[in-house]
């Protein structure tokens, strides 16, 4: 498209709130929990991130779309959040390696948002009252008919979204003659966590999240990966028991987000769906074995339960978060597998916890 058409759009949230703004993207509507990320760059590997399905996303950086899209900058194969809020909607980029504008980008995608609105002011919301459901339209709806629209969208908590996202077909990535071989958990996987473990001499073979533990063995792993995703960990029974079975069988275990909530609930550790959750590259995380802290790459809206870990003998906290001392990563003391709330694998973000991937290298190599 050589011109962006702009027609009015409107954002209603769940508590009645409504902003009207300018329409990007396809023209439609499209609903989702509203979330916030204080990322100041790094959109596009954002859209694409499984973790994000089901949520309309408000990127508080004032200008998206000034650098375009770069075809090789994705963590999956298509765009991933519901839906977007922004304040100034950049269509012509100035990087000479885009090939496309985010407004084509998300046309082609069949993608609803909206900007020329105050993110300050929604950011301000969310973060008082607390991440809740939101619809977005560029269509001719009044505003009754899209909080009637609205009211029919099920809550995020007890909601299972990641056999979404999930790998249809197993696949596998790096030299088949690597030093070790990690089955990945596909609970919504980002390709930099792939990519990660491929650089450091790992072939991998990717599952669907509900593939059986006996299948995957037939792999031959050294370790296994339990990846990031969406949606409720209390609500995917069949990942948790996945992990009982990888524990009961002392084989390395390395959970990332979704799957560091996963493991807690596989070893009776509950968890819960936070005020608005952790989305951006500045959250501070300090390391309890090192005493060091790190600069995180996150993206959550849920978190285990501090009491429960506490009261768990067999867990060992080891990293925690700086702002509100929420649960960052655990160990367990009797086995073989460790897990972090964060990415340490970025994309975007910093770098400061790539060690992490090492460490889950020592342990298959110990």
């Amino acid at each position: 498209m050589d011109k962006q058409i702009k027609f009015p759009a409107t954002l209603v949230l769940a508590d009645g709130t409504v902003f009207t703004g300018t329409s990007i993207g396809k023209i439609g509507t499209t609903t989702g929990e509203i979330c916030f990320n204080t990322g100041m760059t790094g959109y596009q590997e954002v859209f694409t991130d499984p973790s994000y399905f089901g949520q309309i996303l408000v990127q508080t950086n004032v200008h998206i779309g000034n650098y375009g899209i770069h075809t090789q900058e994705v963590e999956s194969d298509s765009i991933k959040i519901a839906g977007l809020v922004c304040k100034q909607f950049n269509v012509p980029f100035s990087r000479k390696m885009a090939g496309m504008t985010v407004e084509d980008y998300f046309a082609t995608q069949n993608i609803v948002g909206i900007s020329d609105i105050d993110t300050r002011q929604i950011v301000r919301h969310v973060r008082s009252k607390g991440a809740m459901n939101a619809i977005i339209s560029s269509e001719n709806k009044s505003v009754e008919e899209l909080k009637a629209e609205l009211a029919k969208v099920p809550s995020m908590a007890g909601l299972e979204l990641s056999s979404h996202v999930s790998t249809a077909q197993t696949y596998f990535m790096g030299n088949d003659g690597a030093a070790k071989r990690v089955a990945v958990l596909d609970l919504g996987v980002k390709k930099n966590i792939l990519r990660s473990l491929v650089e450091r001499d790992c072939y991998l073979g990717v599952f669907n999240g509900k593939t059986s533990l006996a299948e995957m063995m037939k792999f031959k792993p050294d370790g296994f990966m339990i990846s990031n995703g969406p949606g409720d960990p209390a609500a995917m029974d069949y990942a948790v028991n996945t992990v009982k079975e990888i524990l009961a069988g002392k084989i390395p275990l390395f959970g990332i987000c979704l799957g560091h909530q996963v493991l807690a609930e596989a070893n009776g550790i509950s968890t819960f769906k936070m005020h608005n959750g952790h989305r951006g590259l500045n959250h501070p995380v300090k390391n309890i074995i090192t005493g060091h802290c790190e600069i995180t790459s996150q993206n959550h809206g849920f978190s285990v339960n501090a009491n429960d870990v506490k009261n768990n003998k067999d867990i060992e906290v080891t990293h925690i978060n700086l702002n509100d001392q929420t649960i960052e990563g655990i160990r367990l003391k009797n086995n073989k597998a460790f897990s972090v709330q964060y990415h340490p694998e970025a994309a975007p973000g910093p770098h400061d916890s790539r060690y992490l991937f090492d460490d889950f290298v020592k342990l298959m190599n110990a």
